[in-house]
């Protein structure tokens, strides 16, 4: 392989300066053979999730949600939102329903790029850098952040943000990330700092 080609290691992955909190899916009635799993696993990232928009807002660095729209194009915030709450208790509700003013967009399968318009937003603001959280690990994590490695944006990962229906699959969807995608994986939201 030549130096400096698109796949080369080598070569510097990013797009702009600026960073984004990713949320992916976490607006979900859980109402799927995987949901008793699924949720049990994402309301243990509820509290990581919640910190990183504070930390986000504190940083004005944009918050995007990205959401499957289950099957309902007609279906936007209000309608997620009320999907959610069929889901999860109210208090874990408020902590992932995005804020007046963030964008939520929709996508049409695993990918946060397929069917979506993320990434004509990141290109417009410059961002070249994405912190994604949310569900699920080892499916729509693991796409978009193959998807966003072959467009050239940087990955970062926040282990505790990101929820799973089988922990060894999410394990090396991890890994994968890692040694596949040149992502940068951190141990817990609290060491990354959104500021910087």
């Amino acid at each position: 392989m030549e130096e400096g080609l698109p796949d080369d290691p080598r070569t510097e992955l990013g797009r702009g300066d600026g960073i984004a909190l990713v949320i992916i899916d976490m607006l979900n009635d859980y109402d799927h053979p995987d949901g008793d799993a699924l949720r049990e696993s994402a309301r243990s990232v509820l509290r990581p999730i919640a910190q990183l928009v504070d930390a986000a807002a504190d940083a004005d660095v944009p918050i995007i949600h990205i959401n499957d729209t289950h099957g309902r194009w007609d279906a936007g915030r209000e309608e997620l939102t009320a999907l959610a709450e069929q889901g999860l208790p109210d208090e874990d509700v408020a902590a992932i329903v995005p804020a007046t003013g963030a964008p939520l967009l929709l996508k049409a399968r695993h990918s946060v790029f397929y069917g979506s318009p993320l990434e004509y937003l990141l290109q417009n603001n410059g961002i070249g850098r994405l912190v994604f959280t949310g569900q699920v690990t080892e499916q729509c994590v693991l796409y978009s952040a193959l998807d966003a490695y072959i467009r050239h944006f940087k990955v970062i990962v926040p282990r505790d943000a990101v929820a799973h229906i089988d922990k060894d699959l999410a394990d090396a969807a991890l890994r994968m990330m890692e040694q596949n995608m040149r992502a940068h994986l951190i141990a817990t939201s609290d060491d990354l700092d959104l500021s910087s």
